[in-house]
């Protein structure tokens, strides 16, 4: 194996992602782990514990973190003090440095004193290296939870909020993503049978079954159980889709839940859509480009198409290694914390 000199985790809530650098400071390797976090801090111990084992001992970690906002922790501020205990169990004595979005890295004993910036602060990597690399742009990260919609330029990162409540008010963060939306979360009705059947308020059917049965969802991108948690095929997600307005799964609805499938998955783009619009309209110089992140960027080419504007896949924005590329933007935060703490962090 490549040496490898730094680690940048993404200590998510979901799951856990990491990027390993070569000494020479090139990508070298990407990792990603579900981690129900909510479910107790031992998965999250185990999630860090199986992807730190496979590097040597001794290897400085960049780390940023959303795992604060599980309902694992009473608030934010421990969530953010409890990770980053684990963090410091589980890394061992290698150095260790914590993002704090606009004030840089700050070491682990400093955690409490930062936690408003250290906390869910992912996506401000991410729009920082941008800013560094590109004039200007807005950046729609799509994962398999939410959607980061962060305008960039001037070298600056151009968020109007920074908190989780300043971001949602500002549309600047949606909770829609990819692969673990509820569906019930994307509208309140969809046609089917020639009516307008309102969608049952129960956890039947995920974003991933919609992208399953468009055949838009990426490998790799639904990494938790489904929502039955039954097999995760075309038609096991028609079965999870058709409940949603009361109906069964037979050949003559299979097609029907292919066309619920695109409505549905045309509902939660306009979602993002129409944040977008948001965001852009209190931009001087409009949209220059959008640079699409996360598993769920097929959505961000899409706009981009449907709106005439220039589109860049970060997945040739971080790395070079066609090999990397991919999973590069299906884990920007992890890559974008260990480009930064290269430069930035405490030697």
């Amino acid at each position: 194996m490549t040496a490898i000199a730094r680690l940048g985790w993404d200590v998510g809530g979901a799951h856990v992602k990491l990027a390993a650098f070569a000494e020479n400071g090139r990508l070298a390797a990407i990792r990603i782990a579900p981690c129900p976090v909510w479910k107790g801090e031992q998965h999250l111990a185990e999630a860090l514990r199986t992807l730190r084992a496979e590097f040597p001992e001794g290897i400085p970690s960049a780390v940023t973190m959303t795992a604060e906002v599980a309902d694992l922790w009473p608030n934010r501020a421990a969530g953010v003090v409890g990770t980053t205990a684990l963090l410091m169990r589980e890394l061992g004595n290698a150095p260790l440095a914590l993002f704090a979005g606009p004030e840089g890295f700050v070491a682990p004993d400093a955690a409490a004193a930062h936690a408003d910036t250290i906390g869910s602060a992912n996506w401000y990597a991410t729009s920082a290296v941008l800013a560094h690399l590109l004039p200007g742009g807005i950046l729609i990260d799509t994962g398999s939870t939410t959607t980061d919609i962060i305008p960039f330029g001037d070298g600056r990162v151009l968020a109007r909020g920074f908190t989780d409540a300043d971001r949602l008010a500002s549309n600047e963060l949606i909770y829609t993503g990819a692969a673990r939306t509820p569906v019930m979360a994307l509208a309140r009705q969809a046609p089917f049978n020639g009516r307008w059947l309102p969608l049952m308020a129960e956890h039947y059917a995920t974003s991933a079954d919609l992208y399953r049965l468009t055949h838009d969802l990426p490998d790799l991108a639904d990494l938790h159980p489904s929502a039955d948690g039954g097999p995760k095929t075309e038609e096991a997600s028609a079965r999870r889709l058709l409940r949603m307005v009361g109906q069964d799964l037979t050949p003559a609805t299979f097609l029907k839940a292919r066309a619920l499938a695109r409505h549905l998955a045309e509902a939660q783009l306009r979602l993002i859509d129409d944040a977008l619009d948001c965001v852009a309209s209190r931009l001087e110089t409009g949209i220059e480009r959008l640079v699409g992140a996360g598993v769920g960027r097929f959505i961000a080419a899409r706009i981009a198409e449907r709106r005439d504007l220039s589109y860049l896949d970060l997945a040739d924005v971080l790395t070079d290694d066609p090999a990397l590329a991919r999973d590069a933007a299906d884990c920007a935060p992890a890559v974008a914390v260990g480009l930064l703490s290269a430069a930035l962090a405490p030697a």
